[in-house]
């Protein structure tokens, strides 16, 4: 078994898309060859008309290569709309569904893959507030009915199939922000071991990583495609190949003098069998 897949984040349409960047992630993705792409949120920068239009557009184009998996990102949730109420996909998601469709974390599953999104993006919500005002609206949190989908999708896989989950926001601390994605972190990544994902896709931070969670889960966090970058660092987005023994992350970076993306890092990881409990046991300790 063979599988390939491209992983993007956070174009974010608008004022802060770098669109040669864009055109050039179009102009190569045919070479690539993927199965799927997921673009793991933050479309836009502020939810409007005419930044939604672009990521549509964006999307329609990737898709005559692969079928394209979207979920919504912080910035396209409305959240001023529908304070305080997480579950609701009214006024919150109205122009996002009006574009992308009604369904906020879809799902496919391949002969090789099973893929699960789940929604981390519920704008200003009791399960995603701390006490840092700057968190407002920004940090996700991880529902246990949504993560309880996911796992039941993945408990029906075959055990040959690729158990991939979709997030919005960073599971493991950004190397320069310092900042976790997720409120409750430690509950949040326990609840990711415990769904059986072998692979987790997942943006928001705007810089790229690679690594292992409990020492059992590969997390991939693709970087931005926009100019709003930490640090003097590149864009990067991902391409993942998965075989029956490993999973590879290889890392597309921006080459600024020559205009285009260029493959650099590989991450190699083996695909674990350990039991979901032991990892657990690793992420609580």
């Amino acid at each position: 078994m063979t599988f390939s897949l491209l992983h993007l984040s956070d174009p974010h349409f608008g004022r802060f898309a770098h669109l040669e960047q864009i055109a050039a992630v179009e102009e190569l993705v045919p070479d690539l060859e993927p199965d799927v792409t997921v673009l793991s949120g933050d479309l836009t920068q502020r939810a409007r008309h005419g930044e939604l239009q672009a990521a549509k557009a964006f999307v329609r184009e990737l898709e005559r290569t692969a079928p394209v998996l979207v979920i919504p990102g912080n910035h396209e949730v409305q959240w001023w709309w529908r304070p305080f109420i997480p579950f609701s996909g009214g006024a919150k998601y109205g122009k996002y569904k009006r574009y992308f469709g009604p369904v906020l974390a879809p799902s496919l599953r391949l002969p090789e893959a099973v893929i699960a999104a789940v929604l981390t993006a519920h704008g200003m919500a009791w399960g995603s507030l701390t006490w840092n005002p700057q968190d407002i609206a920004t940090k996700g949190h991880l529902p246990k009915g949504e993560i309880g989908r996911a796992r039941q999708l993945f408990a029906q896989a075959d055990p040959s199939q690729a158990r991939v989950l979709i997030v919005h926001h960073n599971v493991l601390r950004g190397e320069r922000s310092q900042r976790m994605g997720l409120a409750r972190w430690r509950q949040a990544q326990r609840r990711v071991v415990r769904s059986g994902a072998e692979l987790v896709l997942c943006g928001h931070d705007h810089q790229e990583c690679a690594e292992l969670l409990a020492n059992r889960v590969v997390v991939s966090c693709a970087g931005t495609l926009s100019a709003r970058l930490r640090g003097a660092r590149s864009s990067v987005f991902h391409r993942i190949s998965i075989d029956d023994r490993s999973i590879n992350v290889e890392l597309y970076r921006w080459d600024g003098d020559r205009r285009v993306f260029r493959q650099s890092d590989i991450h190699a990881f083996a695909r674990g069998r350990e039991s979901n409990e032991a990892a657990v046991a690793t992420v609580a300790g």
